[in-house]
């Protein structure tokens, strides 16, 4: 029985293939246990708690550490094994990769999580998450930058070098890409200062439309006519940009004019006309009317009133309804709306006496 166990095969005894085997079983066994039982008790402790952040734990475990701690089992049950350098070799660059990959999983996972779980508790948190995306994005490519120096240095490289090297590349890269990366910039600032969000209603210069998307480089807006419009993240920042999402109230001021032959008396009136028609609608406010002055064809008037709300649909429909009483209230009272005229007044002597020196 000894000469068997002591047998060679591959460089090993039978008993060394059998303890690596049983190992393994042992591990497998014991991994399949704390699936089994402990993860199952976890997740009925973590049922009845209010807080996620167990649940995202369990999670990240069933679905990250579990499947990693199966590959160690069989990186540890092979190392007991006497194998060729070549192939020891092999499988430790193997498992380096296979293990930071899963690190790294595990390591965004929980920046993901924290970054939405932090968004949550604000207010538009759906929208704040779609603006999110672009620093998830960056915060990665980081982080996975950061696990690719991990590896170089593991495998015996000295990242010393490579990292001068990234600095100096990226000093280049810097030069060669400053329009990207000053809108990277102004991405950021776009993300953490907020002078405009996903749905909002926006103008910049002789551009608006309402913000669809905020990417790393660009913000894209819809605009009134339907179209994408693309602007850089840069030429927003710049620029004065106003935001009419966050208009609480809208303050309209409207003129009109009327005949100069109107009696005094109508024109005394109109002031107070316009006003109780103004405070007749809801969420309307009235400010001030006045008889502003004389015009070059009529007598003008000018009135101050406040909306009640940002949304245009609302300003435009109880401004038509406001134009709409004062057309009728003037039609009532006989009062003729002023528009570009001209009188020329004759001379009817002058014009008598040039007509019988021409005969």
């Amino acid at each position: 029985m000894n000469q068997t166990f002591d047998s060679i095969f591959l460089g090993n005894t039978l008993l060394a293939w059998g303890i690596s085997i049983l190992i393994f079983i042992g591990c497998i066994i014991l991994i399949k246990v704390f699936k089994g039982v402990g993860l199952s008790q976890l997740k009925k402790w973590a049922a009845r708690t209010t807080t996620t952040i167990d649940d995202f734990l369990i999670e990240t475990i069933e679905k990250s550490v579990v499947p990693l701690l199966y590959i160690a089992a069989f990186y540890f049950a092979v190392n007991t094994l006497i194998i060729p350098a070549s192939i020891t070799r092999i499988l430790h660059v193997a498992f380096l990769f296979v293990a930071t990959y899963f690190v790294l999983g595990i390591i965004t996972s929980f920046i993901k999580h924290f970054v939405f779980s932090f968004i949550k508790t604000q207010d538009d948190a759906e929208i704040k998450q779609k603006q999110a995306r672009g620093l998830l994005i960056i915060l990665n490519v980081v982080v996975w930058i950061m696990g690719f120096i991990f590896i170089i240095n593991n495998l015996g490289y000295d990242v010393t070098t490579l990292i001068t090297g990234l600095g100096i590349g990226g000093i280049a890269i810097a030069l060669a890409a400053q329009t990207i990366l000053g809108d990277l910039f102004s991405y950021f600032v776009i993300f953490f200062d907020r002078p405009f969000e996903i749905g909002d209603f926006i103008i910049v210069d002789d551009k608006m439309g309402v913000v669809d998307y905020i990417g790393i480089k660009t913000t894209r807006l819809k605009t009134l006519n339907g179209e994408q419009l693309i602007c850089s993240n840069t030429f927003l920042t710049n620029a004065q940009v106003h935001n009419y999402k966050r208009m609480e109230t809208r303050r309209i001021v409207f003129k009109l004019g009327v005949l100069y032959q109107t009696p005094y008396a109508q024109v005394k009136e109109i002031p107070e006309m316009v006003k109780n028609i103004i405070q007749s609608k809801e969420q309307v406010r009235f400010d001030r009317g006045h008889f502003s002055g004389f015009g070059n064809f009529s007598l003008d008037f000018e009135f101050v009133y406040y909306i009640e709300g940002s949304d245009y649909t609302l300003y435009m429909d109880k401004q038509q309804e406001i134009y709409l009483d004062i057309f009728t209230a003037f039609e009532a009272e006989k009062i003729e709306f002023a528009y570009p005229t001209q009188t020329l007044f004759l001379n009817k002597d002058t014009t008598l006496e040039n007509n019988s020196k021409m005969e």
